[in-house]
């Protein structure tokens, strides 16, 4: 029997992918649900609600929340929970090679293409985009967004609700700071502080504030 799930917040472009990773791994779509106004990006011709129109048939189904921005994955995730739904899917694409040695919390998803390391561990809710090589004894904290062709070299620790943009390449044993962004294709050479953004090769830090999430 084919397992059915539910897709939270379906505004953002990289839902297709989503979609696409779920059929390859041999699951229905039973909806998606527009938690915001404005356009959505599943395929024509399936279900489209709103959280009004939610049945306890429904609630009861494994959701994912497929946006790429931390925070505002954070706020749908809470969002979902507080309509009701409690059980968050965890969805690696079938064309990843999982290593055996991989902790992974709840609610994470990993898009095709990526390559993961032995030893890794990500907390819950963190979202590796298409193509990225995350490197043995990685470590995600919740809500950590990878960008598609990022690389993380060995030992790497990114805080919770940090974002490392597309091509941006990590060296060996650095720690991103929670809350933190490190801009797309910088390389990073040295620790990134919390709420800091690191740009450029090598990358420097262009701002330090607590709130770059809203970017």
């Amino acid at each position: 029997m084919t397992k059915k799930i539910v897709l939270f917040a379906i505004g953002s472009p990289l839902l297709v992918d989503v979609e696409e990773s779920s059929h390859r791994a041999g699951l229905h779509v039973a909806a998606g649900v527009r938690n915001w106004p404005g356009p959505h990006h599943l395929p024509d011709g399936m279900c489209v609600l709103t959280p009004e129109s939610l049945t306890p048939e429904l609630l009861e189904l494994p959701f994912l929340v497929p946006l790429f921005t931390p925070r505002h994955r954070r706020s749908a995730v809470r969002q979902a929970e507080v309509l009701g739904f409690r059980k968050a899917l965890t969805l690696i694409d079938p064309s990843v090679a999982r290593p055996r040695r991989l902790e992974l919390g709840r609610g994470c998803y990993v898009n095709a293409g990526v390559t993961v390391g032995s030893a890794c561990g990500f907390d819950s809710f963190v979202l590796i985009n298409r193509g990225a090589t995350i490197g043995h004894h990685a470590r995600l904290g919740a809500f950590v967004s990878i960008g598609p062709g990022a690389v993380l070299a060995g030992q790497v620790t990114v805080g919770a609700g940090s974002t490392v943009c597309a091509g941006a390449i990590i060296l060996p044993g650095v720690t991103v700071g929670e809350d933190a962004v490190v801009g797309a294709g910088t390389v990073v050479t040295r620790d990134v502080p919390d709420g800091s953004l690191m740009v450029g090769n090598p990358g420097r830090i262009v701002r330090r504030d607590p709130v770059l999430q809203a970017v």
